[in-house]
């Protein structure tokens, strides 16, 4: 599977890298960084987060890009176009490290994301799926041009989680 990069002006969005592991497993060990999206994450899991988002580019067709900064080659995030088996619709997900935040990083990036699924995904829309909290991410959503819509409850790692469905339609992304 050849996993496509996309660049932006500050970014790469690559596929991963094994040399990627220990800036990750950093990553999703955080409680802060984890606490929306099922806790923190064991070196081992971490490793196996990371299979998993190569394995959804060869099962999919897409999926979620390791996001590198060009500028010191940093690691500083997982954002893409992902559809885990019981989602809704596929997904622009974004995860950054605290160090990374409040620099415009996941909107850059998602809105990089939102841009390859249109253009290469044949879908009426795309969604974020954001927990009801976590208002930092639906500031990305609204900057990305989505709506809240309704509830949903995701399954994941043997547990529950509500959310709210935040879109976008291909009408309204083609006309902005």
């Amino acid at each position: 599977m050849n996993i496509p990069t996309v660049e932006t002006e500050r970014l790469l969005l690559r596929a991963w890298r094994d040399a990627d592991l220990d800036a990750y497993a950093v990553m999703v060990g955080d409680p802060e960084t984890m606490r929306f999206i099922g806790g923190p994450l064991a070196r081992p899991d971490a490793w196996r987060s990371m299979a998993y988002q190569l394995g959804h580019w060869v099962l999919r067709g897409h999926g979620m890009w390791a996001v590198e900064r060009k500028s010191d080659g940093a690691l500083i995030g997982r954002i893409g176009v992902q559809r885990p088996e019981t989602w809704p619709a596929i997904e622009i997900a974004w995860t950054l490290g605290q160090p990374f935040r409040n620099q415009g990083y996941a909107t850059e990036a998602a809105k990089a994301s939102m841009d390859w699924g249109f253009q290469k995904l044949p879908v009426a829309r795309l969604v974020s799926l954001i927990d009801p909290a976590n208002v930092p991410s639906q500031n990305v959503a609204k900057r990305l041009g989505q709506t809240k819509g309704g509830p949903a409850t995701l399954f994941a790692q043997g547990s529950a989680f509500n959310v709210d469905v935040w879109e976008i339609t291909r009408d309204l992304w083609t006309s902005s």
